[in-house]
Order: structure tokens, then C-alpha cells, then sequence
């Protein structure tokens, strides 16, 4: 029996079932468990409750699974919160402490960078041995943790290990993506590790995702993710060190690159204070822990990245030095959204507050409270004494400001919005 036969032909049994439609195979109407309910996994959930499919959320932080029963969570997405209220109004989602029995398994646990700039994984090992005793024949576990190549096969080894008894296992990896247009309207990427787990992976996705979903092996998948990052990062690098070569010649950099713009085949990005999310600051990391003697470039953008921290923390720091207040305008680490993580933003904040304690407040429309430690101020506020202002979020809040409010103010413009610093 071929393998599309194999995956046609098995949807009797227990787990789940496959079904065929138009645009290709695809797996539909399975019991899926997805761990754990956080930026990833909370939308994933939620759209595959709405696309059919019997899913357990599982989330072993019970203050988190009570936000999530009641409304109350982190995930600002609108179009979110009617698709998960329904979903689990129905009953398509149910909520667990621990994984449930599933015919699909999809690990969306964190990976973050630990010491020696490498990726931690415990959180991925924990997930692999919490469903393990779950498996069944022909079980589909789906890893989209962010994760260093090679990190799906060691997966796959750990539940065989565990699961001698299994003659079928299906293990593969799927890059996340978070937002809900994203999930449904992207193309998608399935790389198993072996063909089987390939086919099956990509069957999952088309069941849910408009999108072309290409099938690759677990590897080539794993390395795509990492470089997606990776490149905004090099970018990114790139236009703060043309910004600051532009600063040591008396130029705006926000013009020259708007210039060197105007050429069809460049596209430089705008400057920042340093790129941030769990994402971009990380990736690259664990694109070069695989093959550090080749990652000769990464290091080299992640030094720059801070650099460009530092600069714009002297020169706050030199203000209030000099007597002045400063007030820094955001905190997240894009704008329009309240997430904080690897926030640049946020890491000069507090180390201009840690230096000058008395001298430093703080502007962040999108949090209702600040974080520890640093002094609140409104953009009114900001707008209507004579502190210095560091601009270091884009927000819509900000660019809104008209121009002549800021006559005669010293402004550090770190995303250009106002061209001024």
C-alpha cells in the first residue's frame, strides 16, 4: 500500500479519523492535544476548534487555564476572543491540566536561550514524556517550538524510546506562527522525519490553512524557521550601523535610507533601538549553535543589536547627567501591542532607571501597570513639561502627535517618526 493510501485508509481508526477534500488530503475531525495554551498554542487551539477538530488545550498553570475559561488572557488579538468563547462554548475546546488521550499531539512549549547563548529544550523533553504514555498506533506529533536543527529527530528518538511498543509513530516539525491571519493565510511549512510523518503533517495543515503548505524534512524545516528570523535580523543590523555611520557624518539616516530606497532592488529597514520579541532576539542564536565555526555573521549582527542599546542609553544618560529629566515613550518591543519580551525598549528603560532613579519616567499607553521599579507618566504629561523625550516605541499614540507640540523639546527620535535625534 502507497503512503497516501496508508493515510486514506487508516481513518477508522481509533484517534481520529482522515478525510479527503478538494485541494489535496487532508486530516480532518481528529482529537488533538495542543501544549501548552500560551502565544502559540492558545490561537492554534482555538482555530483548530473552529476548523472542525475536537481539541485539548492543555495548560498546566492554573491561574492561566482560569484567565482563559473566563476571557481573561494575554493574547490581544481580537478576532481571538469570539473564536475562543465559542470553542468552548461548544465544547470543541476543553481546557486540562495534563495532555488527553489524541490522535494528534502539537508541542508549542517554550524554547528559550539559556546560558552560553544556546537553546533550552527542557520544556520540549517534559512535553515528549507527559504524552508519551498517550500514544497510539500511528500517533502524528507535531513540533512548532522554535528549536535548533536537529532538535525534531532527537524528539522522535526520545518517544521511541520511551514507546518501544508503537509500530507506527509519526513525528514532524511545523514552524510557528501566531496570529490568527497567520496561521489560516500563510504558507506553511511540514517537514517529517521521514516521509510518512511528511505527508501527515501536511494533510494536518491543509485541513486549517488556506496558505500553500509545502512538505520538506524535519531539518530543512527546522533551519527555514531559524533563518526567517534570522534575516530581519541581518537586516535590521544593517540599517541601525548605516544609521549610525549616517549620525557620524551629520546626516538624517532616516533620508539616506529613504534615498538608497528609491533603487528598485534595495529595501533597507528603518532603524530602532534594537530588534526584540521572543523571536528575532533569539533565533539567530540557535541558528549558530549548530554550526558555530560557520556562524561567522550572527555573532557579529547580535553584537551590533547591542550597540545600538548602549548608544541610545548614553545619550539619555548624558541628559539626565546633565540635570535633565528624561521620559521614555514605550516599552514594548513593537509597536501597537503590550508584549514585553526581549524588548529593547524595555532594557534601556530600566537601565536609564537603575543610573538616574529620580530622573526617568515612563510612557506605555498599551500596559494598565509598569513594570517594577519604573516611574509612570502620561503622554499628556510628557507632552506638556520640558523633559526630554526618548522615543523608543512607534506607537500609534505617538506618531500621532502633532509636530509643533514638540518645538523647542530635546527629542530622541530612535524610530524616526518625529526625524529628530
Amino acid at each position: 500500500m502507497t503512503s497516501w493510501a496508508c493515510l486514506l485508509g487508516a481513518q477508522l481508526r481509533p484517534g481520529g479519523r482522515f478525510a479527503e477534500a478538494p485541494g489535496g488530503a487532508k486530516l480532518a475531525g481528529m482529537r488533538v492535544s495542543v501544549l501548552v495554551l500560551g502565544y502559540v498554542g492558545l490561537p492554534t487551539a482555538a482555530l483548530l476548534a473552529a476548523t472542525g477538530h475536537q481539541v485539548g488545550g492543555v495548560e498546566p498553570d492554573a491561574a492561566r487555564r482560569e484567565a482563559i475559561a473566563e476571557g481573561r488572557f494575554f493574547a490581544e488579538e481580537e478576532a481571538l476572543r469570539p473564536l475562543l468563547r465559542d470553542a468552548l462554548r461548544d465544547g470543541t475546546l476543553t481546557l486540562h491540566a495534563a495532555p488527553v488521550a489524541a490522535g494528534i499531539f502539537v508541542l508549542a512549549v517554550p524554547t528559550p536561550l539559556g546560558p552560553g547563548r544556546r537553546a533550552v529544550l527542557d520544556h520540549v523533553w517534559a512535553a515528549a514524556d507527559s504524552i508519551a504514555p498517550l500514544l497510539g498506533e500511528e500517533a502524528l506529533v507535531l513540533l512548532e517550538s522554535t528549536s535548533p536543527v536537529g532538535t525534531t529527530l532527537a524528539l522522535e528518538q526520545r518517544l521511541r524510546a520511551a514507546r518501544p511498543d508503537l509500530r507506527a509513530l509519526h513525528v514532524a516539525y511545523g514552524p510557528e506562527r501566531v496570529l490568527l491571519t497567520e496561521l489560516r493565510r500563510n504558507p506553511r511549512l511540514a517537514g517529517g522525519t521521514n516521509a510518512e510523518a511528511t505527508q501527515r503533517a501536511v494533510a494536518f495543515y491543509r485541513g486549517f490553512v488556506e496558505g500553500e503548505v509545502t512538505g520538506t524534512d524535519a531539518a530543512s524545516a527546522e533551519m527555514a524557521k531559524l533563518v526567517e528570523n534570522s534575516f530581519r535580523d541581518v537586516n535590521i543590523a544593517f540599517a541601525n550601523e548605516v544609521a549610525a555611520i549616517a549620525r557620524h557624518h551629520g546626516l538624517d539616516p532616516f533620508a539616506v535610507i529613504e534615498l538608497a530606497n528609491r533603487h528598485p532592488r534595495v529595501n533597507v529597514l528603518r532603524p530602532g533601538p534594537g530588534v526584540g520579541g521572543h523571536c528575532i532576539a533569539v533565533d539567530p542564536w540557535f541558528l549558530a549553535e549548530g554550526a558555530p565555526d560557520q556562524a561567522r555573521l550572527i555573532p557579529a549582527v547580535r553584537a551590533v543589536d547591542a550597540s545600538v542599546r548602549e548608544e541610545w542609553l548614553e545619550r539619555a544618560s548624558a541628559l539626565c547627567a546633565a540635570g535633565q529629566e528624561v521620559i521614555c515613550l514605550g516599552l514594548a518591543y513593537k509597536a501597537d501591542v503590550a508584549d514585553l519580551r526581549e524588548s529593547p525598549a524595555l532594557a534601556i528603560a530600566e537601565a536609564l532607571t537603575r543610573r538616574h532613579p529620580c530622573r526617568v519616567r515612563v510612557v506605555e499607553p498599551h500596559l494598565k501597570h509598569l513594570p517594577a521599579g519604573l516611574r509612570p507618566a502620561t503622554l499628556e504629561e510628557a507632552l506638556a513639561g520640558d523633559a526630554a523625550l526618548l522615543l523608543l516605541v512607534d506607537h500609534a499614540a505617538f506618531r500621532a502627535v502633532p509636530p509643533a507640540r514638540l518645538e523647542g523639546r530635546v527629542v530622541l527620535d530612535t524610530r524616526g517618526i518625529w526625524r529628530n535625534g
